[in-house]
């Protein structure tokens, strides 16, 4: 018994000690494993729908984040300092899809919305588009989703 203890201390201060010294394997792994990994959208920016809009960085973060969140999107990183936000398609469609900012001058900002789904991608990226240029209103768009979930609500009880 006394054996087994000492060895989980010290598996659990090894662990500890990795983690604090800044082992960024060690830390992705447990964010991976926890599904708040950020990594495979870091990775796929080479792929990503890019945006521009005349707004500045602060202006765009903030309209984008209430989007979002109109979407009813599920957000689980976000970060102003390293310019993104990362989230779930939905509560019920966890598609990773991140969208990341990049000041090009005081009222314009770009951004890349990256996802292994392409169809994710897009469709964070019309959302987006569709309300920042004043094709639909952030209401209208909510309605709209309101309605695509009743009718794939139905159709699973089919």
């Amino acid at each position: 018994m006394k054996i087994r203890k000492g060895f989980f201390v010290i598996a659990l201060l090894f662990f500890s000690a990795a983690a604090l010294a800044g082992c960024s394997t060690i830390k992705e792994g447990a964010k991976g494993f926890m599904g708040i990994s950020t990594r495979v959208l870091e990775e796929g920016r080479k792929d990503a729908v890019i945006l521009a809009f005349d707004y500045d960085y602060a202006e765009l973060y903030a309209k984008v984040k209430e989007i979002l969140k109109r979407t009813r999107s599920y957000i689980y990183a976000q970060s102003k300092t390293k310019h993104m936000i990362a989230f779930y398609l939905s509560e019920l469609d966890t598609t990773v899809v991140g969208v990341f900012f990049k000041e090009t001058g005081a009222k314009s900002t770009q951004i890349e919305v990256s996802s292994p789904s392409t169809f994710a991608k897009e469709l964070v990226a019309d959302r987006i588009t569709s309300v920042l240029e004043g094709k639909v209103t952030l209401d209208e768009l909510e309605v709209k989703i309101n309605v695509e979930e009743a009718e794939t609500r139905e159709d699973r009880d089919l």
